[in-house]
């Protein structure tokens, strides 16, 4: 066993963070307090290959691996906390699922615009009723014609006012089983966004409403049973989720570890204070411990999506790892982390949604209980008994 990472990856590491430092370091703190997204770096990152880090060479993509996709992602994020979620767009979010299940038609359509870092794709998952039961979804799409009418509507969905086209869960039929996903493009009528609401990240999202919207047949991705398949795909977008919780916890741990050692109190610098180095030995072992499960699950799922069971391990212990390392390191920094003339504020909200998103704690908790016990657990109260 082997935890040292190979040559080729140390150097890509390096290519990442060099050009991370060059293009990103300038204006991070802007980008972070701008709910723009910033496409400026979009293209940049399109333009040094780390768009499509995990697709084939013949689909347009670097033909790289997961692990390599987080190593970007981590030395992205320890440089501009706000540009890891550009990388998270091209790399883990909606583009992964569509590319792993995509028609060749349906890549030669969007994968052109998607890699140049001229659009994005968002997934349009959450209903008001269907968050975590998210199989309790009721978006429904029914037969008209050659292809489909899409009535319902989403919440939550991030990157709404910049995304070109939406992976939007859907229900061809009842049960689990009738589940699959269509892609809707901007502009479709019958297709209209709700007013932006404001979220603690920083970020606005806006509701999402179908109103017997057409989708022709060559904008379906999966049909009835396509479920499992689209959070198999899933699973990569937790893997980005993780990555950026552990890589801004880490930022935040460098951070406030620079100001304990320059920073003076009672006559001294703040790391001779012996409350607040364990502090930073906690902070240091939870994100190692953190690390290597991330790590794990990721070289697992190098030729192909990673185990459920690996990531949610590796997203529960991220997401607490990252989100106490960023809270800690703002407690060690007072009211100078407070500020937001830093970005430690701002990797502390990120950070807490983290923890929601993408599979809140608690349900990574549950599907670790299954793979501990190897059955599932029905959430759902019993149903009432006959007669």
């Amino acid at each position: 066993m082997d935890f040292d990472l190979t040559e080729a990856q140390r150097a890509f590491q390096d290519s990442v963070r060099g050009f991370a430092e060059r293009h990103l370091a300038k204006g991070a703190l802007a980008r972070a307090h701008d709910e723009r997204f910033p496409w400026d770096v979009a293209r940049a990152m399109a333009e040094a290959g780390l768009f499509g880090i995990m697709l084939p060479e013949a689909d347009g993509g670097a033909g790289g691996t997961l692990m390599d996709a987080v190593l970007a992602m981590e030395q992205i994020a320890y440089v501009c906390p706000r540009s890891a979620d550009v990388l998270q767009a091209g790399n883990f979010g909606a583009f992964r699922t569509f590319a792993e299940y995509a028609t060749a038609e349906q890549k030669s359509r969007f994968f052109g615009r998607l890699l140049r870092g001229e659009t994005i794709a968002a997934v349009a998952m959450t209903e008001p009723e269907a968050g975590s039961a998210l199989t309790e979804l009721t978006t429904a799409c029914t037969p008209h014609g050659e292809g489909f009418r899409l009535n319902g509507g989403k919440v939550f969905t991030s990157n709404t006012e910049d995304a070109a086209v939406f992976l939007v869960y859907c229900r061809f039929g009842p049960g689990t089983d009738g589940i699959g996903s269509v892609l809707v493009e901007r502009g479709m009528s019958g297709f209209r966004l709700g007013a932006p609401s404001h979220y603690m990240n920083g970020e606005s999202w806006c509701a999402l409403y179908f109103d017997d919207v057409y989708i022709p047949p060559e904008n379906v991705l999966l049909r009835e049973g396509g479920f499992r398949k689209q959070i198999a795909g899933f699973n990569v977008e937790r893997i980005g989720n993780t990555t950026r919780a552990l890589a801004l916890g880490e930022y935040c741990f460098r951070q406030a570890r620079d100001h304990a050692v320059t920073r003076r109190q009672f006559g001294r610098p703040l790391a001779e204070f012996q409350g607040l180095q364990w502090k930073f030995a906690e902070m240091r072992v939870a994100l190692d411990a953190a690390q290597l499960l991330l790590y794990r699950a990721a070289s697992r799922g190098a030729d192909g999506l990673p185990d459920a069971q690996d990531v949610a391990i590796a997203k529960f212990a991220c997401n607490q790892a990252g989100w106490m390392a960023a809270n800690e390191s703002l407690q060690v920094m007072g009211g100078t982390g407070y500020s937001q003339d830093l970005l430690l504020e701002y990797c502390v909200r990120k950070t807490r949604g983290w923890m929601i998103a993408g599979g809140s704690l608690e349900m990574m908790k549950n599907r670790i209980a299954e793979g501990v016990f190897g059955r599932s657990f029905s959430q759902r109260p019993p149903r009432p008994k006959n007669g």
